[in-house]
């Protein structure tokens, strides 16, 4: 169970192209918003998207005084609006959801019963509701990224995550990076949990990941997190006299 230490959550939204989303989207976190165990806020990234998703996320920020928008002046990519979410959070917690809501925020709740062990737990999609074809690709990648990666993780693309918001901002990022965020944790010698999550088809919007985002992306990048990992610096200090 979550501690009785202070503890509060930013939620990052990233968004991109998903007008046809964000009405149910706005709805279903704020329900969460309710019954989140801990104080919550959510941060939402327009990553550039070129139809309504602005205005209609500026009218739900309006109404709603937990919802924030930062806003791109052009479409960086996912990995960016992440770092830009933890760039700008503020509070001891920061989690991470899609869009698209092939997962429920308020299984963001299993997540922050365990973050007291860890310092990022990230969700497992249990029952997956993908194409046969996604589905394959996504275990192929998966398990090349566990072979370089050792991080014991079983689904690390599953968009459900929450990190202690002091290592998330120290994680050195690169595009790519949220299929090593658990990896990342282990580099600065913190600890990572898996939760079973729900999963859902998405009824609304387009994916945004094709066959190279899900299987010959994954496979450079992986090449990327070697190097980083060899290039990381990390540091204990004992005193300060």
């Amino acid at each position: 169970m979550i501690s009785n230490l202070k503890k509060n959550l930013t939620i990052i939204v990233p968004i991109y192209n998903e007008e046809d989303n964000i009405e149910r989207l706005c709805k279903e976190l704020d329900d969460f918003l309710k019954n989140s165990i801990v104080d919550t806020q959510i941060l939402f990234i327009n990553d550039g998207s070129n139809d309504n998703s602005e205005k209609l996320i500026k009218e739900q920020c309006k109404s709603n005084k937990k919802f924030k928008l930062l806003n791109f002046c052009k479409n960086y990519g996912l990995s960016a609006a992440i770092k830009a979410g933890f760039d700008n959070t503020t509070t001891s917690l920061v989690g991470y959801i899609d869009a698209d809501l092939q997962t429920n925020p308020e299984d963001f709740n299993l997540l922050l019963n365990k973050i007291d062990e860890f310092d990022l737990v990230t969700g497992v999609r249990v029952n997956r509701k993908d194409s046969i074809i996604k589905n394959i690709t996504s275990f192929i990648a998966n398990s090349i990224r566990k072979i370089f990666t050792k991080d014991k993780m079983d689904d690390t693309g599953c968009p459900l995550k929450i990190i202690k918001t002091r290592y998330a901002k120290n994680i050195p990022m690169f595009r790519g990076i949220h299929r090593f965020l658990p990896a990342m944790i282990l580099l600065q010698n913190g600890k990572v949990g898996q939760v079973p999550v729900r999963h859902y088809p998405r009824i609304a919007g387009k994916a945004k990941f094709g066959f190279f985002n899900r299987l010959i992306g994954p496979l450079i990048d992986c090449f990327a997190y070697l190097w980083m990992k060899n290039k990381y610096i990390n540091y204990q200090i004992k005193d300060n006299e």
